[in-house]
């Protein structure tokens, strides 16, 4: 078990998936692997293969879980599924706290797997941040473990409390790949706003993928949650941070884990923004998650007009790691309750790039709830993003340009703390 493991590692890092999906399942199908439990069996469907140019037709794939994909198909020597070329980083849904009870893998084992996570996409610096300001790296150590993090300081702002951002990267990226693909520090530099990127671990997840579909790291002082908010809190007492004006946005996995953190701390952050990320309460573990991912998951009963913030959402309607259909869960949770709200739409086209609609919820008093923008023709990428980092489309609206102005547009409401959001 333990070889046909590392194996099947060894194929994911080749881009042979299918192989490598195949021989899981083999390696799972036996039953008990030497000294452990009876292995549980793991269907994971085949990964569909996308259509795709270059930079205006993003790489597809599920950054929600682990493997990123193109749309190139080589020849197969096996009856499942075509295989697929991976990129930027081979990843496998599977995660180490998933593997663990699927035939008693060993620690030294689980070790050796996290260190074959997907190797990181190098950036140069001037791509990253502007030189004004400084990118420095820090790491914070709570009682769920210890996450690194890259923090933008601007230059020009110095001397006054200034807004916060926290963003949560996908799966296989970093801070700087993060960040240079969103080119959120340029956007801080000029507006006078401090960024901070939490890292995800390896060794937390094999593909670096924030753990939002795993029921330990979905409340509120618990898991990656807490973890995440403890780096926020840290900033916030090293440096001259305004607490009224703190958000926290994501990609992919990091935007599902930016809305269990907008729901779970909601007297933290101001606003939320996610981009192609899923609702929470709608995954639970892994195979609910692949479930919600590809199909929309199922309701979260008690989560329905939780209004905890305002939320802006990004969504691209041919996504296929992420189905359109997760954003109407957002509408449900964020937009629904007795006093529905007013929606105003917009119709809008980038020059020589991909149109767009712009849908505005509002409530009773004329505050912006939800601010939906779909975008036609835009696959799993950061909409408007830079082709110097990964998942991006650059034929989309500028998602990072509005995020920063939707949160200058959302301090927040000196109203009493709102309560977290608990779902069953």
């Amino acid at each position: 078990m333990k070889q046909e493991m590392i194996e099947a590692l060894r194929l994911t890092r080749e881009g042979r998936l299918a192989e490598a999906g195949a021989l899981i399942r083999r390696a799972l199908a036996k039953g008990r692997a030497p000294g452990g439990p009876q292995a549980h069996v793991v269907e994971v469907p085949p990964l569909p293969a996308e259509s795709g140019n270059g930079a205006e037709a993003p790489t597809q794939g599920p950054p929600g879980l682990g493997a990123t994909q193109t749309s190139e198909k080589v020849p197969d020597d096996t009856a499942s599924s075509p295989r697929v070329t991976v990129h930027p980083a081979p990843g496998y849904p599977f995660t180490l706290p998933d593997l663990k009870p699927m035939g008693g893998l060993t620690p030294d084992v689980l070790a050796k797997l996290a260190a074959h996570g997907p190797p990181l996409r190098q950036v140069p610096a001037e791509r990253v941040a502007p030189a004004a300001g400084r990118w420095v790296a820090g790491a914070y150590t709570g009682q769920a473990g210890t996450r690194a993090y890259k923090l933008y300081i601007p230059g020009a702002h110095q001397g006054r409390p200034l807004p916060l951002i926290v963003m949560l990267h996908g799966c296989t990226q970093s801070p700087d790949d993060f960040a240079a693909g969103t080119r959120m520090n340029f956007l801080a530099e000029a507006g006078g706003f401090l960024v901070v990127y939490p890292e995800q671990a390896a060794t937390a997840n094999i593909s670096r993928c924030w753990n939002w579909f795993q029921a330990a790291h979905q409340r509120r002082d618990q898991g990656e949650p807490s973890l995440i908010a403890g780096i926020t809190r840290q900033v916030m007492a090293e440096r001259q941070v305004d607490a009224g004006r703190v958000y926290v946005a994501g990609l992919s996995a990091g935007g599902a884990m930016a809305a269990i953190m907008a729901a779970a701390y909601p007297d933290l952050y101001a606003a939320v923004g996610v981009h192609s990320g899923l609702a929470p309460g709608n995954a639970h573990d892994l195979p609910s998650a692949l479930q919600a991912m590809q199909h929309g998951g199922p309701r979260a009963r008690s989560a329905a007009g939780i209004r905890t913030v305002p939320l802006i959402l990004f969504q691209g309607d041919q996504d296929s790691t992420v189905h359109p259909r997760n954003a109407e869960e957002f509408i449900r949770q964020w937009a629904s309750g007795p006093d529905q709200p007013q929606v105003t739409l917009r119709l809008g086209q980038v020059p020589g790039g991909r149109a767009y609609t712009c849908a505005v919820y509002q409530d009773l008093s004329g505050q912006a709830v939800v601010e939906r923008w779909t975008v036609h023709g835009a696959g799993h990428a950061w909409s408007g993003g830079s082709s110097n980092g990964s998942f991006t489309d650059p034929a989309g609206p500028d998602a990072s340009q509005e995020l920063a102005r939707f949160f200058q547009e959302h301090p927040r409401r000196t109203a009493a703390a709102p309560q977290p959001t608990q779902w069953s």
